[in-house]
């Protein structure tokens, strides 16, 4: 960039600290350059409303377990991917998981399967109504 950056206020790296940056490292970086390209000057000043935008969302962010960052990354996964666990294209190889471990990881986290609603098997009107092979109406 070229620009020399001697100071950031103490007040900027506060709200840098406390923000959640759910993009990681690359949102944090895209800030910091759109701040030095911005400021005029040695001292980081990034614009006005960026901040207040960051302060919000670090007031209004609550706080994430472990467990709870796990568990909306796997659901997160499982949704692009059809709720599919194994496979070439399933969410355990996505993850970098074997299948068997990520089935595991799901049972502790309280993960079950992808809500379906109701399937109604399908009724042939020539079979009987009784015995194991009557139709039914399955919940999944």
């Amino acid at each position: 960039m070229g620009k020399s950056i001697d100071e950031v206020p103490d007040r900027v790296m506060e709200i840098l600290r406390s923000h959640h940056w759910p993009g990681n490292i690359r949102e944090l970086q895209n800030f910091v350059e759109r701040s030095v390209i911005m400021t005029r000057g040695k001292v980081l000043s990034p614009r006005i409303n960026e901040l207040k935008l960051l302060m919000q969302e670090t007031a209004s962010t609550p706080p994430q377990t472990l467990s709870d960052a796990e568990r909306a990354h796997i659901i997160g996964i499982l949704k692009e991917t059809n709720w599919v666990v194994g496979g070439r294209d399933g969410a355990a190889a996505r993850l970098g998981l074997p299948r068997t471990t990520l089935v595991s990881r799901m049972q502790k986290l309280g993960i079950s399967c992808k809500p379906r609603g109701l399937f109604v098997a399908p009724v042939d009107r020539g079979a009987s109504t009784s015995g194991p092979y009557a139709p039914q109406l399955l919940a999944s």
